[in-house]
């Protein structure tokens, strides 16, 4: 399946990369941002590109800063022409099926197709029923919002509890938590996700049975951990409850499997389907979603949808020379593979968006954190990156002392809204964020040589403590409103950078192989911590902690 897609194995094998070796010795290791500035005053405008969504909200991505010239750009393109992501882009938003090791297509994109085009897997047409969910999904969430729901005494739903794991979790809580702004008051959202019992217990204090709504969110309705929770749940919830009858009117499942689902005491009228083109770290935009469109209103998560759904004909139909994810992927690329760069900082400068790193850290590394290409080989050359941030900032008071003078290369985006949704003191909180989001990157930048250092009084051994080198590369993502719309295009951003990133390498960005043996091995122990015996049958080590674990939690 691999070959309909690439004819290579290696990335380091293609011409381009061997080029861009050879660009990284002569050229690339002493390129110097700051004098590329100088040199060519439109350097802003060549390398910033700005994306206008379907609402004409725009958002500015600034790739100025970054260590590139017109000629390392072009080669940087060439590659990606000739490890053909474009017509593995094509593919995908043809439904083929390019997770090959799963014999998958790959169609989370089909979940925005708001204009309800032709989109098909296997011969059959998405649109239809990707839209039968949505509206399934409105009518619910609009009779929750509304009061027209209510719990099995007659009260209306305060309290929505989202039961899931991984990308059934880290999306409608980063989203909800993003757009909160555009929240109903008096209706509130939880999540659950940890099987850790501290979880649930902190989540369900203060709750009421009669005012809460669970959703279980699991697409077979067997992962251990979120089977375990909603059982949890359900036991809590009929201790005030009594009858089982009225887990229908305070139970629903994002899952596709009928009986279980049904077997738990769920009305299967109240269950919320995907398909298996589905991966969990791109659900957010499906029925996993569902916490989203109850939390902001159905009309907020439709233009959610629009505004990825615009970024990908972005993706799609703009030039490599000028397409946004490309840029961000190939930049990637250039560091990790040819700078030795291992992470990368993603700063949001909007409180909001806190949980916008936890979430992108899933899409990242589950996505490219793998070791063998599409060519079925071992790599010879190291492919994600250690995706980390947090938002500034007060980032700036923890770590970004390694990102400015450390030792090691920290490329970084920090995004930025014009617009608060909350300006207080006549706005003069965002002035303050603003300030500083432009200081960063222009810090990063420039830096402090030794004889500015000295022009400002330091002397002695305090001269090279306060030198910053500078040249640290980053990328300025510049919204004018953290809208529904924005959002939906800034998750889309990254999602297509990530697959750019998988394309290059030549890895399957699509399956997670590397989460199964640790589950594997869960459900071994998990049966003898049954009991009270001790273990010899694992290794010196597991067997003592296990027995010392026995031993303690008697």
């Amino acid at each position: 399946m691999a070959s309909s897609y690439s004819d290579f194995k290696l990335a380091s094998d293609l011409s381009a990369w061997k080029k861009l070796e050879q660009t990284y010795k002569s050229e690339g290791s002493e390129f110097k941002v700051k004098e590329a500035f100088e040199k060519d005053p439109k350097r802003f405008e060549k390398f910033s590109k700005t994306f206008k969504n379907f609402d004409n909200s725009p958002i500015l991505f600034d790739f100025s800063k970054n260590l590139i010239n017109d000629e390392i750009l072009a080669q940087l393109i060439a590659l990606a022409k000739e490890a053909k992501v474009e017509s593995l882009r094509d593919a995908m938003f043809k439904g083929s099926r390019i997770n090959s090791t799963e014999d998958r297509a790959v169609y989370h994109v089909a979940l925005r197709n708001r204009a309800l085009k032709t989109m098909e897997v296997d011969g059959k047409d998405t649109s239809k029923e990707v839209d039968d969910v949505l509206q399934h999904m409105k009518e619910f969430s609009e009779e929750i919002r509304s009061g027209k729901w209510t719990g099995y005494t007659g009260k209306a739903i305060t309290d929505v509890v989202n039961i899931g794991i991984g990308g059934s979790d880290l999306g409608p809580v980063m989203v909800t938590e993003a757009l909160k702004a555009y929240s109903k008051p008096g209706l509130n959202v939880h999540f659950v996700s940890n099987i850790d019992g501290t979880h649930l217990a902190e989540t369900l204090k203060g709750l009421n049975q009669e005012t809460t709504l669970f959703l279980i969110a699991s697409k077979t309705f067997t992962t251990a951990e979120t089977t375990t929770n909603a059982n949890s749940a359900k036991k809590w919830f009929l201790e005030g409850a009594k009858e089982n009858k009225h887990i229908a009117k305070h139970f629903a499942a994002l899952s596709t499997n009928a009986e279980e689902v049904s077997k738990f005491g769920i009305d299967t009228k109240n269950m919320f389907g995907f398909e298996n083109w589905v991966g969990g770290r791109y659900s957010v935009w499906s029925a996993i979603g569902l916490s989203v469109a109850i939390f902001i209103g159905f009309e907020n998560f439709n233009d959610f949808l629009k505004g990825a759904e615009a970024f990908d004909a972005h993706f799609v139909e703009t030039p490599l020379e000028d397409n946004i994810p490309v840029l961000g992927g190939l930049l990637s690329v250039w560091y990790n593979n040819f700078f030795g760069a291992q992470t990368h900082l993603v700063a949001p400068f909007d409180q909001y968006l806190h949980r916008f790193p936890a979430y992108l850290q899933q899409l990242s590394m589950e996505s490219n954190g793998k070791s063998v290409t599409r060519g079925n080989v071992f790599t010879n050359y190291q492919t994600g990156v250690i995706l980390f941030g947090e938002p500034a900032t007060n980032a700036q008071h923890s770590f970004f002392q390694l990102v400015h003078q450390g030792t090691k290369l920290i490329p970084t985006d920090f995004i930025l809204a014009a617009q608060s949704h909350n300006p207080i003191e006549n706005n003069l909180h965002q002035r303050m964020l603003a300030s500083n989001f432009f200081a960063q990157s222009e810090a990063l930048m420039v830096g402090k040589d030794e004889e500015k250092v000295k022009a400002e009084g330091a002397t002695g051994s305090l001269v090279p403590h306060k030198v910053f080198a500078g040249n640290r590369p980053t990328t300025s993502i510049l919204a004018q409103k953290i809208t529904p719309a924005t959002l939906g295009a800034l998750i889309a951003y990254y999602e297509h950078l990530t697959f750019v990133e998988g394309a290059i390498w030549n890895i399957n960005s699509f399956d997670q192989w590397g989460v199964e043996l640790g589950k594997v091995l869960a459900k071994v122990i998990g049966k003898e911590l049954d009991n009270s015996n001790e273990i010899e049958s694992h290794d010196g080590s597991t067997n003592g902690l296990i027995n010392q674990f026995k031993a303690w939690s008697k």
